[in-house]
C-alpha cells in the first residue's frame, strides 16, 4: 500500500453497465491470460495469507478503512501495534469522531506522514454525521468522504464488503507488471493504462474478484517483491511474462527513493513527537531544543501549523489541535 495521489471517481463498484462495458474492451489473449492466472494466485492466498487483524471478521468495515490509511508507504509491522491500540480506543468512528483531531495525531505515533491522521479523523465525522455512524458501503459514497481517494475507497469496498472492484496498490502494479506486461517494475506514477489493465484483469463474480485483489496484493508483499523476487515460491512463474522473457533488467526512469536524514520530514517527526508526549501546551524554547538548525527548524514549524498537525497559541506556546 502505498501513500500516492489519489483520484476521485464517482461510477460505484459492481454497476452492471461498468461491468459491460469493461468486457466488451477486453482483448480476448488478455482475457484468456486473467483466466489462467485467477485460480493459481486466489489458491495460493487460501494457503499463504497472513493473519492480519484487518482481515478478521471483526474487524469489520472501520477496521478496514483505518488499516488502509495507516498502510499507505508503511510496512505492516510497524502498524500492527499502533492499529491494535486504536482500534481499542476508537472501535467505531464515532468514538473517534467525539474526540478532538490532535488526539488522533497523538495515538497515530511514528508511524509518519501523519496528515493522514487528520484525514482519518475527518473521515470518522463525516461517517457519524452523514452516515449514521456506518462505513459507506458505496464507492461514490466512500470517494465523497475526506480524506478517502480512489485506492482507499476501492479498498474498503473489496476487502470489507466483498465487491468486484479494481484495487491498484504498489505491490499490485507490480505483480501485473512483471506477470502481465513483462516489465521489471510499474512506472513510477499510476497510469490510466495500468487501472484500465486492472479492470480487464479482474475475476466476474464480487466474491472472486474481492479474493483477487487481496491476493495479488499479498503475492507482491510476499513473494513478488520490488528487490528480491522470490520466483520459485510463485505460484505463477510458468506463466509471468517477465520470467518467460529472461526477466529483463528495468529499463524506464529511474525509481524514486526518499531520503529521510536531515530532511524537513525528520525535522517535522521530532517536533511532533515532543508535541505528542506533551499533556500542555509547549514552549517555543522547548521546541527549539530539538533541531541545531533555525532556519529549518522553523520551516518544519511553520509547515505542521499550516498543516492544521500543530495549533499555534499565546506566548510562543504550541499544542496538538483541539478543533
Amino acid at each position: 500500500m502505498t501513500a500516492t495521489t489519489e483520484t476521485s471517481q464517482a461510477a460505484s463498484a459492481g454497476a452492471p453497465p461498468a461491468r459491460a462495458a469493461e468486457s466488451e474492451a477486453v482483448d480476448p489473449a488478455l482475457h484468456e491470460t486473467a483466466r489462467t492466472l485467477h485460480a493459481p494466485v486466489v489458491d495460493w492466498f487460501a494457503t499463504h495469507a497472513r493473519d492480519l487483524p484487518w482481515r478478521r471478521p471483526e474487524a469489520g468495515a472501520w477496521g478496514v478503512m483505518v488499516s488502509e490509511f495507516m498502510l499507505q508507504q508503511t510496512p505492516v509491522n510497524r502498524v500492527l501495534p499502533v492499529y491494535e491500540e486504536w482500534m481499542k480506543r476508537w472501535p467505531r468512528p464515532a468514538d473517534l469522531a467525539a474526540e478532538a483531531p490532535g488526539e488522533a495525531v497523538r495515538a497515530w505515533g511514528r508511524l509518519g506522514y501523519p496528515r493522514r491522521a487528520l484525514r482519518l479523523h475527518g473521515a470518522a465525522k463525516a461517517i457519524a454525521e452523514r452516515h449514521g455512524g456506518e462505513v459507506p458501503v458505496e464507492h461514490a459514497q466512500l470517494l465523497a468522504l475526506p480524506g478517502v481517494g480512489e485506492y482507499t475507497a476501492a479498498a474498503v469496498v473489496s476487502f470489507a464488503y466483498g465487491k468486484r472492484h479494481a484495487v491498484l496498490d504498489t505491490n499490485v502494479r507490480r505483480v501485473f507488471a512483471r506477470a502481465v506486461t513483462g516489465r521489471q517494475y510499474p512506472p513510477n506514477a499510476t497510469t490510466a493504462a495500468e487501472r484500465k489493465l486492472a479492470r480487464a484483469l479482474l475475476p466476474e463474480d464480487d466474491t472472486t474478484a474481492s479474493r483477487w485483489a487481496a491476493a495479488t496484493m499479498e503475492l507482491g508483499a510476499l513473494v513478488c517483491t520490488a528487490r528480491s523476487p522470490q520466483c520459485a515460491r510463485c505460484p505463477i512463474a510458468a506463466r509471468c511474462a517477465w520470467q518467460l522473457a529472461g526477466a529483463p533488467e528495468h529499463q524506464g526512469p529511474a525509481r524514486r527513493t526518499q531520503a529521510y536524514a536531515g530532511t524537513d520530514r525528520q525535522v517535522r517527526g521530532r517536533l511532533l513527537a515532543v508535541l505528542r508526549a506533551a499533556k500542555e501546551p509547549v514552549a517555543q524554547t522547548d521546541l527549539d531544543r530539538v533541531w541545531h538548525e533555525p532556519i529549518q527548524r522553523a520551516r518544519a514549524l511553520d509547515g505542521l501549523v499550516s498543516d492544521g498537525l500543530v495549533e499555534p497559541l499565546d506566548g510562543k506556546r504550541y499544542r496538538l489541535p483541539l478543533s
